[in-house]
């Protein structure tokens, strides 16, 4: 199946996903421009810089996922908009950390600076610890019941820790110049990468009505989760090589030149095309039977994996 042929659907319904998902966007840019500290707030410098590192970028994928779980489960705005902003801010912390001399030494993210280059090594440091801990702050004071809350920080501690996203990074600094195998590559990225956007889809769905999100409803969006986490990367992998820097709003051709392993210096690039799509059709697999409620997360699947950027 390619991507042409997946995502043929008659005009209307591509336009209104074109519009849910332009909405959810405006959404959450809203909700972090009204939940970050102010920048005129001591201290200036770091609020400044966390608020640089998270508004006016990126493709604002893994807030789209708890948008389109939390249909799923009828979950409130409000609610959502709490879990997509702690999913966002740990990502956005992460970036800020890998992009540091320390790490892959980057200067250009979502276009624009990164920001160490735009600040200094120490502030881009601090903003990122800031950003973690404003993720789970912003669950803990989102007003769910106890057992919600539990569980949303549950599941981003789980995603963000050793065995998920840092574990997942530590990985990818041991790997650098040899050749892992296919399993243990696969292994890194469903930890540094799969890890949280899993997460953002259940986060979404545990935003919602607890009656509506029974075991079955669970599985299936965590079998989603994980495919689609997966596919991501893959995709990642091939634009890294397939695209420009001006379209990528970052460095082009960066893993080669830091001998990274990847789903194509690995695979290929016809091959890595081949394995995202078997992710996908996974993923589509695993929320058939979720009925209208999953619309979204259907149309987020095509969306991830026939990106272009």
């Amino acid at each position: 199946m390619s991507c042409t042929a997946a995502i043929i659907q008659p005009s209307l319904a591509a336009v209104a996903f074109e519009h849910w998902m332009q909405d959810a966007g405006n959404r959450f840019e809203d909700a972090a421009r009204r939940v970050l500290p102010p920048s005129d707030v001591v201290p200036r410098r770091l609020h400044s810089a966390m608020r640089y590192a998270v508004l006016d970028g990126g493709k604002r994928v893994r807030p789209l996922l708890v948008y389109a779980a939390g249909e799923v489960t009828e979950a409130d705005g409000d609610a959502l908009d709490r879990a997509a902003l702690a999913v966002e801010f740990v990502h956005a912390y992460s970036l800020v950390h890998d992009d540091m001399p320390c790490m892959d030494d980057d200067v250009l993210r979502r276009g624009k600076p990164t920001v160490h280059v735009e600040y200094d090594e120490a502030t881009a440091m601090l903003a990122g610890d800031a950003l973690q801990a404003e993720a789970f702050k912003v669950i803990a004071d989102g007003g769910l019941s106890a057992p919600q809350t539990a569980a949303l920080m549950r599941e981003l501690a789980h995603a963000s820790s050793t065995s998920g996203m840092c574990g997942g990074q530590a990985i990818d600094l041991d790997v650098v110049g040899t050749t892992p195998t296919l399993v243990e590559l696969e292994q890194m990225h469903r930890m540094k990468t799969g890890a949280l956007l899993k997460a953002a889809v259940l986060m979404g769905a545990l935003s919602g009505r607890t009656t509506a999100l029974t075991e079955c409803t669970r599985e299936a969006l965590a079998q989603y989760g994980e495919a689609i986490g997966l596919a991501f990367q893959v995709v990642d992998d091939l634009l890294d090589v397939e695209s420009s820097t001006a379209e990528l709003g970052k460095t082009a051709g960066k893993d080669a030149r830091q001998s990274k392993p990847t789903y194509v210096s690995l695979l290929g690039a016809q091959a890595a095309r081949a394995l995202s799509l078997r992710l996908r059709a996974q993923a589509l697999q695993a929320v058939a039977g979720l009925g209208a409620g999953a619309l979204r997360l259907r149309e987020l699947a095509d969306f991830i994996v026939c990106r272009t950027r």
